[in-house]
Formats: structure tokens, sequence, C-alpha cells
């Protein structure tokens, strides 16, 4: 699926990634940014070489290392062999040295959520690909995009913001669909939430991150759960009332966009 110019995503069953093209000098380069559930990685490498033909990435970003979202690295790494880049805060759990903090399945209820204590939260053993991201500063392979830290879903989340046309990559910051529902997940109803409760351990960090990211007005969004979504306006209104209805102690509002 075309989000936007050279940016193209995939669903990996419960989880996006997004294979952003274009870069280099040559604009022949490519970045995938996550990794998505396990098992994936076949159909990820069967996506890539029809968009990029044999042209292996320059690198994948991790917009932070749940299970979902790191499925299939070790498998992608054995065919690409790139560096993998994600925010320092995030290291720990890149390299087995912690896990994810525990579920919490009744902040905001569903199956999903009810399902989180068997989810996977184990840290994933990498050292030698790792790169660190630096937040803030636009990104020297990735010509024109911005790393900004938007924690709470876990301490080193980070979103990639475009400013051309005002594409966001907001990962899990937020979502346009709520991910602790069976019946959304499976219908991909579109409603802008916060990011999935049940691993979400910093609320109050999270509306920050979502204010954050608010405050960039972008035009398009492509989270990593849930369908993209267009218009600047249409978009900002519904940012706005998911932060005003977010409660960081329990659950939020839907916000129907």
């Amino acid at each position: 699926m075309k989000i936007a110019s050279d940016v193209y995503g995939y669903k990996t069953a419960i989880a996006n990634i997004a294979l952003v093209g274009g870069l280099g000098k040559d604009k022949q380069d490519w970045v995938l940014v996550d990794a998505g559930i396990p098992y994936s990685a076949k159909f990820i490498l069967q996506y890539a070489k029809s968009l990029f033909g044999k042209k292996k990435p320059i690198a994948i970003i991790l917009t932070h290392g749940h299970f979902d979202h790191i499925g299939a690295l070790e498998t992608l790494l054995h065919e690409w062999d790139v560096p993998i880049y994600a925010h320092s805060e995030e290291m720990s759990y890149l390299t087995g040295e912690e896990v994810y903090p525990r579920p919490t399945p009744f902040v905001v209820k569903g199956v999903m959520s009810f399902l989180s204590p068997f989810y996977p939260r184990d840290g994933i053993q990498l050292h030698s690909n790792l790169k660190v991201l630096q937040s803030g500063e636009e990104l020297n392979f990735m010509e024109g995009w911005e790393c900004i830290h938007t924690p709470g879903h876990t301490k080193g989340h980070i979103s990639l913001y475009r400013k051309e046309d005002g594409l966001l990559l907001a990962g899990d910051a937020f979502v346009t669909v709520k991910q602790e529902s069976l019946f959304a997940v499976l219908t991909q109803k579109e409603e802008l939430h916060g990011p999935p409760a049940y691993f979400t351990p910093n609320r109050a960090e999270s509306r920050e991150s979502i204010m954050k990211l608010a405050k960039l007005e972008p035009s398009i969004i492509y989270t990593g759960h849930g369908k993209p979504l267009y218009g600047k306006e249409q978009i900002a209104k519904g940012l706005y009332r998911l932060i005003r209805h977010y409660d960081v102690g329990f659950a939020e509002s839907p916000t129907i966009v």
C-alpha cells in the first residue's frame, strides 16, 4: 500500500511496517521502519523485492522493541546484515539486558488486552548491528526526515516526521485502531486511540508525546496499528480530542475520525 511519495506500508497481521524509498544521492536507497510480527520475514522480503528488486535497505529503524515490531528482525538480518537504529533508551531491551514491564490487561478492556499476559516481552539480543538514533535531528541517511523521541509506550519509543509533506510515522505513540479490541483489530475500524494500553506503562508520558506530535500538525499519519489517515484539519481535530479525553490513570475515550 502506498502511503505517500516513496513511502509504502505493509501490514503483518496485527502490526504495520513502513518502507521508505527515494533516499541517497541517486534516490535509489531505502530504509525499513520496524520489522513486524514473528514469522513475517518471508512476506516482508517478498514485498521489499516487489518494490526495490534485489537492493537491500541501507538501514532498519525501530520505533521500539516490542515483539510485534521486531518479530522478523533476526531473519531479516541474515538476509541483509544492515545497521539497526533505535533510541538510546531502547537499547537495553534490544541487547537482552532488560525485559519490558508486565502488561496491564485491565486498563482498557478488550480481548487483545486480556490476552496480553501471554504476549512475549523479552528483549532481543542484538549487539554489533545496533546504532543510536539522535532525537530531534535530521537523519543523515534519510534527508528530510526527523527523529522524535516519543516515550510512554516504551522509554525509547521514537516517531519519524517528514516536514515536506507532513507525513508522520508515529509507531505506537498513538494508533488508528482500538488495539485492545479484537473486533476493531479484525475490522480495522478507523479510530484515533492512545497506544495499546496493556503495554503502555507511563500513560502521562504517552499523553505528552501525543501532544508533541499534534503540534507538528501532520497531514498524513501512518501508525504501528491501523490504517493511514489523511487531512491536516481532520487529523488535528482527532488528535486534540484524543488528548482532551486521554486519562493517564485509566481508559481514554475513543476518537472517531
